[in-house]
């Protein structure tokens, strides 16, 4: 279409429905709300009836039970918005099931994921939506800064490992991810078969779509406590360990030999660590000097890890996860 098709300008852009798993009204709920486009799409009811244009954006506010806070809004609910009670889960975490509802209720073919855990600017939702008109699926950068202080040890690890990560390898990240329902390569029953029977959402996602990250980091709050915070650890370790055994495995030899270095050749295994982590940090434009902690993150790696490896279970949302094998999760009271 060029500047001078009559029709150019007058061309409406895809409708979005946005996923946004969480139990409780938060700042992104409403940051998310004010971007959406088209007229009202929803209203009226306590869950929203569909009406109005279909080619309008919609938010779904996905928690797991009608007695969680959020539910108690809907019956006061901006337009184009709706909350939907996606059930406790079962084999799965509440997040792949969240997620797993949502893109069986949600009303368009154009699918972004998003969560509660960072800041979304007011042109979030357009931009994301233009990079997928020009280069198809599509990815932000997560970038983990830590609010204890072992989570902000881990971060020069988290941005070696994550941050890079999404952005060199194809992996897709839940947090602000735009793809359609055909981009699914096995379908999108497969797919959400495969949610429901397993805890990562965007490790799964990453297994069904081919998708590409843009220059594009977004901070993410991570930890709070120090139990919080190992908790994720050995939560990303095991979502590594089943979606990507290999680099799991490269990961863990690289960080043995580097404590080995940092501990026998402390000058030169003090300066590359930190090297690289800084390198890391520049490349993305963290101005955070968290990198400095490289080398003590270095050296506990190698027995938190192995304690991770060691770990049959942990904690998630509130929920123990016993997860077996890739399809085979058990829920369990905390």
């Amino acid at each position: 279409m060029t500047d001078s098709d009559p029709t150019a300008g007058s061309r409406r852009p895809t409708p979005v429905s946005v996923l946004l798993p969480t139990v409780r009204w938060t700042e992104a709920c409403d940051e998310v709300t004010d971007q959406l486009r088209g007229p009202a799409a929803f209203t009226g009811g306590d869950e929203g009836e569909r009406g109005g244009d279909c080619a309008a954006d919609e938010l779904l506010v996905i928690c797991d039970s009608p007695d969680d806070p959020v539910a108690a809004r809907r019956g006061d609910l901006p337009d184009r918005v709706r909350i939907l009670v996606a059930g406790e889960p079962e084999g799965c975490s509440g997040k792949a099931n969240a997620i797993a509802a949502g893109m069986e209720t949600a009303a368009n073919d154009r699918i972004a994921w998003t969560d509660d855990d960072f800041r979304h600017p007011p042109d979030w939702l357009a931009t994301l939506d233009a990079d997928y008109d020009r280069r198809g699926p599509t990815t932000e950068v997560p970038v983990f800064v830590g609010e204890d202080p072992l989570a902000r040890l881990f971060e020069p690890a988290y941005v070696i490992g994550g941050t890079l990560a999404v952005f060199a390898a194809g992996v897709a990240w839940g947090g602000a991810v735009i793809f359609e329902r055909d981009d699914l390569r096995d379908g999108e029953a497969a797919f959400r078969r495969d949610l429901r029977r397993t805890v990562s959402d965007d490790g799964t996602l990453t297994e069904h779509l081919d998708v590409s990250a843009v220059d594009r980091t977004r901070y993410v709050r991570a930890g709070g406590s120090l139990r919080g915070s190992l908790e994720r650890f050995v939560r990303f370790l095991t979502i590594t360990r089943y979606h990507a055994p290999r680099a799991t495995a490269f990961n863990a030899a690289f960080g043995v030999a580097m404590a080995a270095l940092c501990l026998f050749a402390p000058f030169v295994g003090v300066s590359l660590v930190t090297a690289l982590a800084g390198a890391a940090y520049a490349r993305f434009g963290i101005a955070r000097a968290t990198f400095l902690l490289a080398a003590p993150g270095v050296l506990i790696a190698p027995p938190l890890m192995a304690y991770a490896l060691a770990r049959r279970t942990f904690v998630w949302g509130g929920r123990r996860y016993r997860w077996r094998s890739m399809f085979d999760v058990e829920v369990e009271p905390v």
